[in-house]
C-alpha cells in the first residue's frame, strides 16, 4: 500500500469499502482523465481503466461517474493491465459545477481534494465578483480555497491590489506570485505536502501551466504563446491530470474554465457572502429578500457606504442562479413558478385593457 499511500490513501479511505464483488475488486486513484478515457493508479502501478457496463447504465448523473481524485473500486483484466471500474467511493470533498447548457446535472472538476488554487492574474482577469463565485464552489465542497495573484510584477500598484483583495476575501489566503519569474512561490509549500491533494483552478491564460512546471522543476505541461496586446497565454491545457510533487504532495491541473455556474451551493454562498448574512440577522422581517423590504438592515448598509453596491448585485444574481438551479431540478417548483409568472401576466393584460378602455 505504499504507492497507494503516497496518491493518498488513508485510514479513511480504507473504511469505504466496495460493496460490489468485494473479493475481486482493488482500490485505486483515478488520476488522469480525457474524453472518457481513464488513467488509475493502484498499488502496482498505473493503468488504463474504463466504467463497467453496469456503472454506466445504472448512474443517475454525470456526478456520480469518476473525476480525477476519485478513489474506485477496479477488477482487473487477467493480465493486470487493463481494469474495470465498479464502484465510485464516497468523496470527502468535490469541485463541482453546473454542466454547461440547459442541463440541470452537475459536472465533478475534482475529487477529493484539501486545497483550491483559484489562480487569478493582477491585470484585467482579476475580478472580485467572479472570485466570489469561486470560493462559494470550493466552500460548498468542503475544500479549502486559496486564491494566487498571478504576474503580480506586471502590476503598477501590487500593494493596492492586495490589500483590495485582503478587503473583500478576509479569513482567505491570498499570495501574489510570478510563476514565469519564480517569484513568490515559497509560502506554497504549506499546501504542497506529502498525500494533500491541491487543485488548481482558473481562467484560460491566467500561467496555471506555467505555474506547473515551476512547482514541479521540470515542463510537464505545455505552453501557449503570448499575445502581445494584453500579455495573456492561451489556453492548452485539454484534460485533468493529477501530479505527484517531489514534495510528495498532489497536484491536479484542469483546463481554464470559461464558465463557472454554480451548481448546488447554499453552503458555499453563504460563507462567500457571511458579512450579508450578519446583517439580515438585524432586519425586520425573518424571511427579507433584501430586495424593497421596510426594515432591512442589509439596504440600510447599502445605502450608508458600508456594503458595497457591486458585492451586493453578485449576491443578488448568485441567489438567482441558486434559485434557477432549484427550479430546474424540482418540477413542482418549476411548475409553481410558471403559475406564478401566469398569473402576473393575466393582471398586466387585464391592467392594459383598462387602461385603454379610460382613454
Amino acid at each position: 500500500m505504499d504507492l497507494l499511500a503516497a496518491y493518498g490513501w488513508t485510514s479513511y479511505c480504507a473504511q469505504q469499502t466496495p460493496t460490489q464483488d468485494p473479493d475481486g475488486s482493488i482500490p485505486a486513484r483515478i488520476v488522469s482523465e480525457q474524453r472518457g478515457l481513464y488513467q488509475a493508479l493502484t498499488a502496482q502501478g498505473e493503468l488504463t481503466v474504463e466504467l463497467s457496463g453496469r456503472l454506466r447504465h445504472e448512474a443517475l448523473s454525470p456526478q456520480e461517474l469518476p473525476a480525477v481524485g476519485d478513489w474506485v473500486a477496479l477488477r482487473l483484466a487477467p493480465d493486470n493491465q487493463f481494469g474495470l471500474i465498479l464502484q465510485v467511493m464516497p468523496r470527502k470533498s468535490r469541485i463541482s459545477r453546473g454542466a454547461p447548457g440547459r442541463t440541470a446535472q452537475e459536472q465533478i472538476l475534482a475529487a477529493n481534494v484539501d486545497t483550491a488554487f483559484v489562480v487569478t492574474t493582477a491585470d484585467k482577469d482579476f475580478n472580485p465578483r467572479r472570485l466570489e463565485r469561486y470560493l462559494a464552489v470550493i466552500w460548498d465542497g468542503a475544500a479549502r480555497p486559496v486564491i494566487l495573484i498571478n504576474k503580480i510584477d506586471l502590476c503598477a500598484d501590487s500593494a493596492g491590489l492586495l490589500a483590495q483583495a485582503g478587503l473583500a476575501f478576509p479569513g482567505v489566503d491570498i499570495h501574489p506570485i510570478s510563476a514565469l519569474q519564480g517569484q513568490g512561490l515559497g509560502p506554497l509549500s504549506a499546501y504542497l505536502k506529502p498525500e494533500r491533494t491541491c487543485v488548481m483552478l482558473g481562467s484560460s491564460g491566467v500561467g496555471k501551466s506555467t505555474l506547473l512546471n515551476r512547482i514541479i522543476g521540470k515542463d510537464v505541461a505545455r505552453l501557449g504563446a503570448v499575445r502581445q496586446a494584453d500579455q495573456r497565454g492561451r489556453h492548452t491545457t485539454t484534460s485533468r491530470q493529477m501530479f505527484i510533487l517531489p514534495s510528495g504532495g498532489l497536484l491536479i491541473d484542469t483546463p481554464g474554465l470559461r464558465e463557472l455556474r454554480l451548481g448546488k451551493a447554499d453552503d458555499g454562498l453563504r460563507r462567500a457572502f457571511a458579512d450579508i448574512g450578519s446583517l439580515s440577522q438585524r432586519c425586520r422581517f425573518r424571511d427579507c429578500r433584501h430586495i424593497d423590504e421596510p426594515g432591512c438592515a442589509v439596504l440600510a448598509a447599502l445605502q450608508n457606504g458600508t456594503l458595497a453596491r457591486s458585492h451586493y448585485d453578485n449576491y443578488l444574481k448568485l441567489q438567482k442562479e441558486q434559485d434557477y438551479q432549484r427550479r430546474r431540478e424540482d418540477p413542482a417548483l418549476e411548475a409553481q413558478n410558471k403559475k406564478r409568472w401566469k398569473s402576473i401576466h393575466k393582471t398586466m393584460r387585464s391592467f392594459d385593457k383598462l387602461t385603454r378602455g379610460e382613454e
